[in-house]
């Protein structure tokens, strides 16, 4: 009879349950706070009587009204009772030997002053507790001890904000010290300078694993990792009472809004500012992730409570003010409807616009928004929707060869370099995992940029049309195959141009494609070429599978109920039978994919592993069924005790490691004490124990880690070699790169010692003198590093010469040239390594260092010294120049200056003369000071030079000259060539109006005179005055006097024969050419003077060229109309500009006469012929029969390129005529093509030539 029952046969109903069921929650009362409750709280352990007495005598099972049983006093004493569902046994015995929970018990009761009773539940494996004793202290004390003994031990983290530290800790530590001794827990909060770089971390340092506290409020605080570890009930107890006084200390906090429906989000978006001014002016920072509809909002506790309550009422509101309205739209079209558009849309529309994933075949979009608002918004979605150009571009298929060429695009991010290569284009791929009959790639943008990517999307398509192969190997070995030959599988690339794409190992598919890669340089379009490469690669690759192990799967069954016993707490020991290599791969139950049961284990990997992993399998089912307690099983063995550290690891990392992956623990033990830190004990010879406890298979797998560690770290060793420090630099290599290049050729470890820094730090741990270099590593290995390093230094020894010598310091910058040329050159012409010590510049010498052979660095000392010796030979010197003079002594390009040089003798080299002398800058102050530096001998004739020319220069004068500005250029010359030769002749400096220095020149002495001179033809001559004189007698020589002003004549053209008259321009040439006059036109006609084809239909129409029957015969076709009938009225008056009276007359006369024929032109005909065959008889050598056809009848014919039509103008009879005398030639025999068919032409005789 349980409980129930025999409360009910007592009308005991309602009472607690002295033995409540282990599946079911026990009744606890409703808290007072949202936080977890302590260890010692009622509601955490619920006692099986009330804690303290009644009032009044209370019936033993609590009921209300009328017990049958008589009511009995409470007891004397207290109770109380729990429930554990994980004991753990292996760490509560004696002598490495578990005990069991009887001997537990009885230590518990033997040392308080409690009794204890416990029942378990088997198929649960659960236990729960009844304590009892007659004070409530010893009971305490009594619960804490039996759980200490009984759970595991965890370590919990809790990521404390870093300003609630203190008050964890407490005054004189002694917050912290109440919550050890209340919990019997090891709290570790580590030191700030421990920290990260940035101030604080969030890790365990124990273990180097993070295990986040769970929180998640406090995300822009810096957090500072506080470690609890202890018996697992005690270590969340110890958890909730840090938790807790974090609560009450945290001034800010983070909230969120989730599960905001889809068409919801843009208006919340859009309504930011309305969030940010309910913080009213606090610090919140709101995040919105539309793809978690998701809204953050962090920062001041009220505030954010604030802020979150608007966002809330918010989504209410629209909720319900908003309608659907809903429409189909192509699929293609709904990429430019997502993203920024939608906030485009809500901005323009007020409404919201929802379109179907893209893995959803649904064409249906939803505009969401107020009704009044609905009609608009549709509208914008029409709009963004047709806004842009879309292109399907269908991979060809099967659908198999689809998925090869999309793997391509998308392993080798074809789509970036398309889009980078057609800006404005957006290319979209479809997923490799969508179950279309048929892949497109979509391309979005303007059509011109679109069908560029087209065209080159096409051409690549082409390129691997036969470029494709795939090779079936089993999935599990891919990482084997790539990790084993990635050098050939590179090589591949380089020597036949083929990829290979292994598919995520996530995804379980066994096809490797071999790509041949029509994007590489080298890539070939023979077909047959391509397929060779193809199949010598996959023959290769066939091989690659060949060599790996076989793989097989084994389906066992395995009831449901064993299958977390499989798997163990964290999936333990699941880790421990696939082992480190991980060349198993094992799911259980509803991951196998079986529809029928989930009773079902599968294993797939190499045939041996399988066969171990399903023996090791259905050993812990069947022990599972015999409900054997395997956690107790433990391992011992004996180790060389120099290994022990290295397996302890730093911090214990290495043990850590076991005991995550494998759920075990470690202990290292000598002479019967604890090894729990190798580093304290530094014992080099002899034995010590190791003890692993856990379940066995993990056990197992952790002793056959540590041996394997033990028998590679034996076969360890290392050497010492003497190596001179100057060496070290070049053994190391630029970054490492030499050293690392022998470390991972022979798997060992190269250190170098390290200078020594202030205070100690920089040393590596091995005590090493500067001369020596230590080889850690395999035996073989040490030895084959030991050898090429001591090869090396010999080479060093050969080629590492090193000489030191001091330098002036000044000398420094001639030694190292402008951007480093001039050391680079020493460099490179003796091939030796040039260091220069700037460090100690200040006291006048700079130490440089020479490396490489012995000829090297004799050469670059030689060189560096010659040009030490210049600098000590040169001597400085200053003068003062005017800044008025600077530009005159340089002259353009540096010539002036370099023109001083060479007249002094000094060198012809640019750069030698660049340092010679040197003008102040340009802002530079003083600006008066010009230096000298070099050779004594040469800065003292500079100097006497500079000055005798700044003498001149003072004696200089500027003397203006009239000149007209029509000769400037003649005088100027082609290039200036005149101009410098004038210069040059007269040594003066002459500026025409224009030039960039013209105003800078100055005023001239003579500007009084030159009062009424024109701006632009006053031409200035600067220089000494004798040489001025000169100059400007000779330029009023050579200067022409200037033309006489011109005759004028006006004349008005009607605007409807201006065409006519013009002839195209024609005309104007002639007058020019024939009178030398020139016209000015007053007004332009607005309207076209080429007269307009009618439309009368009389004429054929055009031939289709999609139409199917036989089109007619062409004929030709005559039409004539009036000429000038909608031709523009008004008058242009031409102004006629000549030399004299008598050409501007008689072109006048020539316009008048040109007036008169165009008046006479009073028809248009139109002559249309069947092609263009015979244009080139009507056309003529040169428009030769065109000339005298207009000629014979006085008509004016044009011939147009763009049609089959020609054009006639002239009186109704000479339009005739031409026609007639046109059709005479078309109808002539073809003797032959002449040239000027093709081109338009229009002629009337020799007034058009």
């Amino acid at each position: 009879m349980d409980a129930a029952q025999f409360q009910r046969l007592h009308n005991l109903e309602g009472a607690p349950d002295p033995f409540p069921s282990l599946n079911d929650p026990a009744p606890a009362p409703t808290p007072a706070s949202a936080s977890a409750p302590a260890l010692d709280a009622e509601e955490a352990f619920p006692s099986l009587a009330p804690s303290a007495a009644a009032n009044r005598p209370a019936a033993a099972w609590g009921a209300s009204a009328g017990p049958r049983i008589r009511p009995v006093p409470p007891p004397a004493f207290t109770t109380e009772s729990f429930t554990l569902t994980a004991i753990d046994l292996s760490t509560a015995g004696r002598d490495g030997k578990p005990a069991t929970l009887g001997e537990i018990m009885k230590q518990v009761m033997a040392k308080h002053k409690v009794k204890i009773e416990a029942s378990s539940n088997q198929l649960a494996r659960q236990t729960t507790f009844n304590l009892k004793s007659e004070s409530k202290k010893e009971l305490d004390k009594a619960k804490r001890m039996l759980l200490a003994l009984l759970s595991p031990t965890v370590s919990l983290v809790v990521n404390a904000p870093a300003s609630t530290v203190a008050f964890i800790i407490g005054p004189k530590g002694a917050t912290l010290k109440t919550i050890r001794d209340q919990t019997n827990v090891r709290v570790d909060i580590p030191r700030r300078e421990t920290l990260a770089s940035n101030g604080y971390a969030n890790g365990n340092g124990r273990s180097g694993a993070a295990t986040p506290s769970g929180d998640g409020d406090e995300e822009e605080e810096p957090t500072v990792p506080v470690t609890i570890t202890g018996p697992q009930p005690l270590a969340e107890e110890a958890q909730e009472l840090i938790k807790q006084i974090i609560a009450s200390k945290t001034s800010k906090t983070t909230q969120r809004v989730r599960d905001i429906p889809v068409h919801i989000i843009p208006f919340v978006k859009a309504r930011r500012q309305l969030f940010q001014n309910a913080a009213q002016g606090a610090d919140v920072q709101l995040g919105l992730n539309s793809s978690e509809r998701e809204l953050t909002a962090a920062g001041d506790r009220e505030a954010v409570i604030r802020v979150i309550e608007t966002v809330k009422s918010t989504i209410a509101s629209v909720s319900t003010s908003i309608t659907c309205v809903k429409f189909s739209l192509p699929k293609r079209q709904h990429r430019l409807l997502v993203n920024k558009a939608v906030d485009e849309i809500m901005a323009e529309s007020k409404c919201a616009v929802v379109v179907p994933s893209p893995e959803d075949p649904s064409e249906e979009v939803q505009v969401w928004g107020r009704p009044e608002d609905a009609g608009v918004g549709i509208a914008a979605a029409m709009s963004k929707a047709n806004s842009k150009f879309i292109h399907e571009f269908p991979l060809p298929g099967p659908i198999t060869l689809s998925r090869q060429l999309l793997t391509y695009i998308i392993r080798t991010d074809y789509s970036g370099k398309l889009a980078t290569a057609n800006p404005g284009v957006d290319v979209y791929v479809p997923n490799l995992k969508s179950t279309a009959s048929t892949l497109n790639i979509d391309l979005v943008g303007d059509k011109p940029n679109v069908d560029g990517a087209v065209r080159q999307v096409s051409g690549l398509v082409g390129k691997m049309i036969n470029a494709v192969k795939e090779v079936q190997a089993d999935w599990l070995v891919h990482k084997f195959i790539a990790a084993k030959n990635a050098k050939k599988i590179k090589q591949f690339h380089d020597t036949h141009n083929v990829i290979l794409f292994f598919p995520p190992e996530s995804e379980e598919h066994s096809s490797i494609l071999l790509v041949y890669d029509p994007l590489s340089p080298n890539a070939t379009l023979n077909t047959t070429e391509k397929m060779n490469k193809l199949d010598e690669v996959e023959k290769e690759v066939v091989k690659f599978v060949s060599e790996t192990a076989d793989v097989k799967s084994q389906t066992i069954s395995v009831e449901k109920k064993w299958h977390d016993a499989v798997k163990g707490p964290g999936g333990t020991t699941l880790n421990a039978i696939i082992g480190e290599e991980k060349a198993l791969a094992i799911k259980v139950g509803a991951d196998v994919g079986d529809s029928t049961t989930e009773d079902v284990i599968l294993v797939r990997g190499a045939s041996a592993d399988v066969d171990r992993a399903v023996k090791e399998i259905q050993e812990i089912v069947e022990n599972a069924k015999n409900d054997l307690i395997l956690s107790g099983y433990s391992t011992e063995f004996d180790i060389d005790r120099e290994y022990v550290g290295r397996i302890v690891g730093s911090q214990g990392g290495g043990v850590n490691k076991l005991r995550e992956q494998l759920g075990v623990k470690v202990d290292f033990s000598d002479d019967g004490d604890d090894f729990k830190d190798a580093k304290k004990k530094k014992i080099a010879t002899g034995k010590s124990h190791v003890k692993i406890v856990g379940r066995k298979e993990n056990a197992e797998e952790a002793k056959r880690r540590i041996l394997a560690q033990v028998e590679k770290l034996a076969d360890e060793t290392q050497e010492t070699l003497k190596i001179p420090n100057q060496y070290h630099s070049s053994l190391i290599g630029q970054n490492g790169k030499y050293v690392i290049r022998l470390e991972e050729r022979y798997s060992v470890r190269i250190i170098f010692p390290r200078e020594a820094a202030e205070g100690g730090e920089g040393r590596t741990r091995e005590p090493l003198k500067p001369d020596e270099v230590l080889v850690k590593g395999g035996r073989k290995g040490v030895a084959q590093a030991k050898t090429e390093l001591l090869e090396a230094v010999e080479f060093e020894k050969e080629s590492n010469n090193v000489i030191k010598f001091t330098v002036v310091a000044r000398a420094v910058p001639r030694i190292l040239g402008k951007g480093g040329v001039r050391i680079n050159e020493i460099k490179a012409e003796t091939d030796a390594q040039i260091d220069v010590d700037k460090s100690v510049e200040d006291s006048g010498v700079v130490q440089i260092t020479c490396r490489g052979s012995k000829k090297a660095i004799a050469a670059a000392k030689a060189l560096i010294q010659e040009i030490a010796d210049q600098v000590n030979e040169e001597t400085i010197s200053t003068i003062k120049v005017d800044a008025r003079f600077h530009r005159t002594l340089i002259g353009p390009g540096g010539s002036g200056l370099k023109d001083i040089i060479n007249r002094c003798g000094g060198p012809s080299d640019t750069k030698a003369q660049a340092s010679l002398v040197r003008f102040p800058r340009q802002g530079e102050e003083p600006n008066d000071e010009v230096r000298l530096r070099g050779d004594a001998a040469l800065v003292k004739k500079l100097q006497a030079e500079i000055e005798r020319l700044v003498g001149e220069l003072r004696d200089r004068v500027i003397i203006g000259v009239e000149v007209p500005a029509s000769q400037h250029r003649a005088l100027i010359g082609r290039g200036g060539q005149k101009l410098i030769d004038f210069q040059s002749k007269f040594n003066v400096q002459v500026q025409y109006p224009g030039s960039h220095s013209y105003h800078s020149a100055g005023k001239p002495e003579n500007e009084d005179e030159l009062a009424s001179c024109a701006s632009e033809n006053l031409v200035k001559i600067s220089g000494p005055r004798a040489n001025v004189q000169k100059a400007v007698d000779e330029m009023k020589n050579i200067a022409k006097p200037a033309a006489p002003e011109s005759v004028t004549d006006t004349i008005s053209v009607p605007l409807k024969y201006q065409h006519a008259v013009s002839q195209q321009g024609n005309f104007f040439r002639n007058l020019r050419s024939s009178y030398h006059v020139t016209v000015d036109q007053s007004a332009m006609p607005t309207k076209s003077a080429v007269p307009t084809k009618p439309t009368n239909g009389s004429a054929a129409p055009a031939a289709r060229i999609d139409d199917v029957g036989e089109a007619p015969a062409a004929e030709v076709q005559w039409e004539v109309t009036t000429n000038y009938t909608d031709a523009e009225e008004g008058e242009s008056t031409w102004t006629l500009k000549g030399r004299d009276a008598a050409s501007v007359e008689r072109a006048k006369k020539a316009v008048q006469d040109a007036i008169a024929k165009a008046e006479a032109m009073s028809h248009v005909g139109f002559l249309t012929l069947p092609d263009r065959g015979s244009f080139p008889r009507i056309v003529g050598a040169k428009g030769a029969n065109i000339v005298r056809l207009h000629a014979e009848t006085g008509a004016d014919i044009t011939v147009s390129r763009e049609n089959n039509t020609i054009v006639i103008m002239g009186s109704e009879q000479s339009i005739q005529d031409a026609k007639d005398a046109i059709l005479k030639i078309t109808n002539e025999p073809s003797g032959g093509r002449r040239g000027g068919g093709n081109g338009a032409y229009r002629g009337r005789g020799n007034d058009r030539d």
